[in-house]
């Protein structure tokens, strides 16, 4: 077997057994089967050069194959980098509102992903007295109440006053999140920062000025290294809807 067969074969194998990590985690969505698909191409892949299958192909059947991979492959690699650049956010103190934006809420809690972005909250909220919070998710097939209540209720354990939250419970995707919160501010000019997951801010934050909030910052929460994987994939198709949608 050659090494190039090998070396799709292998990438299969992690690709199908990451995408079956991320299922036992639950993590609310369907986008482990992206890595149980990927890994199954890639062992088709593995299987078509063992057969030869590429050399028998006409030369610019080749070469376009090439260029449309080479294609996919830079486009990938420029959306990661924007990705990236967000990861180190921070916003200035005073600010008027911050708006946590939501992800799963289960039985016992809020999800490791949204607990992440709470605590982040939680810290500048108790560094800035004034600041109001928005909490910001309605409620999913697999969720036993709205995102937004279960925030609040995560909140106010940890001490922070219930006059400082203002609860939105209707949005169903980040675009939703930013235009209701929007709704619930005294300003679209207020200063606002978005409070969410490092691999999520480069897009949040570019929704939310398309969404015309005109002074807004952001807040990277950080993330599981372990599926930090999955979550900057998926980013790179959220960024491919929004740009196709008109959303960014």
């Amino acid at each position: 077997m050659t090494f190039p067969a090998i070396f799709f074969m292998i990438i299969g194998i992690l690709c199908i057994l990451y995408g079956i990590a991320v299922f036992l985690i639950r993590s609310g969505t369907m986008f482990y089967a992206v890595w149980l698909a990927l890994g199954a191409c890639f062992l088709l892949m593995s299987f078509l050069i063992r057969i030869r299958f590429f050399d028998k192909l006409p030369k610019i059947a080749r070469a376009l194959l090439l260029m449309a991979a080479a294609a996919a492959i830079v486009l990938f690699l420029i959306c990661e980098g924007f990705v990236l650049r967000g990861f180190g956010s921070r916003a200035p103190a005073g600010l008027d509102y911050l708006i946590v934006l939501g992800a799963q809420v289960r039985e016992d809690g809020p999800s490791a992903v949204l607990k992440y972005r709470l605590d982040a909250a939680i810290d500048y909220l108790k560094e800035n007295e004034s600041t109001l919070c928005i909490v910001t998710g309605g409620k999913g097939e697999n969720e036993p109440l709205t995102e937004g209540e279960g925030m609040k209720q995560y909140l106010i354990k940890q001490g922070i006053d219930p006059s400082r939250i203002i609860v939105e419970d209707q949005a169903l995707n980040t675009v939703q999140n930013i235009q209701f919160s929007k709704l619930l501010m005294a300003s679209p000019d207020a200063s606002t920062a978005l409070v969410t997951s490092n691999f999520h801010v480069t897009r949040a934050a570019a929704l939310a000025r398309k969404q015309g909030l005109t002074n807004v910052y952001a807040i990277a929460a950080p993330s599981d290294p372990a599926y930090l994987p999955n979550n900057m994939f998926r980013e790179f198709f959220g960024l491919t809807k929004d740009f196709l949608a008109g959303n960014l």
